[in-house]
């Protein structure tokens, strides 16, 4: 079955790299006019510029997600431009690892604000006018960290789970106005992140997984992009693992 999309428009968070990269992309081959946005204007424009290449249409847009005041202005000046943002994918999301009794304030502050409060920002900042024209997706990314806990990654797995609980909220106060609300959770995904790690960190990783290998970015953004869809209007308040049968 093709997904379908009516001319729509979506912002991706965190799209400069990894996962983010390829659901802006994704969406793209779709379509979708995307919005690339990440901290840095440099890895933004890259996968703006990547996607226009391939006969797509972008725009990318360097924003502090974790700066409330900063999505405040970035989604006004959206609206102004387009006058309705209807897919809005947050992404955007880092670690500060460290055992409790260790981690500084700052750790455990910047990981939830970048993490969670980021997409309470933006629901903020675009929901609204996906609420006025009855219409509108948003996927919010978490973990499968957010589920089970990991020892080292209490601020991280709190911020995850905590995308959880606000995307079921979320999703109870927009279904009246057919705007879905769902979440992904990936598990062990080849990324920078996953790239680093040595032969014995990998074979650890891949003990936990059933299917005894990592995913991928792309995926993940199959399934968001799916969620994104014309024919995902029956799901919300849903979370969706894709972790290779780690959470059953």
């Amino acid at each position: 079955m093709r997904t379908t999309f009516d001319n729509r428009i979506a912002l991706v968070t965190g799209a400069g790299r990894g996962i983010g990269r390829s659901i802006a992309i994704s969406l793209a081959q779709e379509g979708v006019f995307v919005i690339c946005v990440s901290r840095s204007e440099k890895t933004s424009a890259a996968v703006a510029e990547e996607i226009r290449q391939n006969g797509g249409k972008a725009e990318a847009l360097a924003v502090d997600v974790s700066n409330s005041e900063a999505v405040a202005k970035a989604g006004k000046e959206l609206l102004e431009k387009y006058e309705h943002i209807d897919i809005l994918v947050n992404n955007a999301g880092i670690t500060h690892d460290g055992l409790v009794l260790r981690m500084s304030d700052e750790a455990w502050d910047e990981v939830l604000r970048t993490n969670l409060s980021s997409c309470f920002y933006w629901v903020k900042a675009l929901a609204y006018g996906m609420a006025r024209k009855r219409f509108g997706r948003i996927v919010n990314i978490s973990s499968v960290v957010g589920i089970m806990g990991n020892a080292g990654q209490a601020n991280y797995a709190a911020s995850k789970a905590g995308v959880i609980g606000f995307t079921k909220s979320i999703a109870r106060e927009f279904a009246s106005r057919t705007v879905t609300c769902n979440v992904v959770a990936p598990g062990f995904i080849a990324t920078d992140m996953t790239n680093i790690l040595n032969e014995e960190q990998s074979k650890a990783v891949l003990d936990k997984v059933p299917l005894k290998r990592l995913g991928t970015a792309d995926e993940v953004a199959s399934l968001v992009t799916y969620l994104c869809s014309d024919q995902a209007a029956y799901i919300t308040g849903q979370v969706f693992t894709i972790d290779g049968g780690m959470v059953m």
